[in-house]
């Protein structure tokens, strides 16, 4: 009777063990990490944006102004992702985005376009696009707009 020898797992399969991470630095170890700073990457710009003074400016006119309430609902709050961008250089900048919000009724687009210049913040378009309707509510009521430069 004679006994086969079987070949050893690493032998059978070292095609694919490998390159998936089998030598202690394998591809899958880099490629989560690619996913992980692009992902950390995305968060942070994303919180960037979200905690900009431009967006709690416009945060706080939604939350006030009575129409958005009436259609919206209190409790208005961002969800989803901004899109847009916002470059800040020292006392100057500029800001073009929208992101989402929603409240107890319905949901919406905040919409805020401005330029800051010497620390102070001029809103050309400040207004929610409410989801349901596409009704615009404008919120700049009495503010310093920028009109033409």
């Amino acid at each position: 009777m004679s006994e086969e020898q079987h070949e050893s797992w690493f032998k059978r399969n070292w095609m694919w063990a490998v390159p998936v991470g089998g030598c202690g630095c394998g591809c899958l170890v880099i490629i989560l990490l690619f996913v992980f700073g692009i992902g950390a990457a995305f968060f942070g710009v994303t919180s960037l944006m979200e905690n900009s003074e431009p967006v709690e400016y416009a945060l706080s006119k939604a939350k006030e102004n009575s129409k958005v309430i009436e259609l919206l609902g209190e409790n208005l709050e961002t969800y989803g992702i901004p899109s847009g961008n916002i470059s800040l250089s020292n006392d100057n900048g500029e800001v073009d985005f929208s992101i989402p919000i929603r409240g107890d009724k319905g949901e919406g687009t905040l919409v805020v376009r401005g330029l800051k210049s010497n620390g102070e913040w001029a809103y050309e378009d400040l207004y929610v696009r409410v989801k349901e309707t596409q009704e615009e509510i404008n919120l700049l009521e009495n503010e310093k707009v920028l009109e033409s430069i």
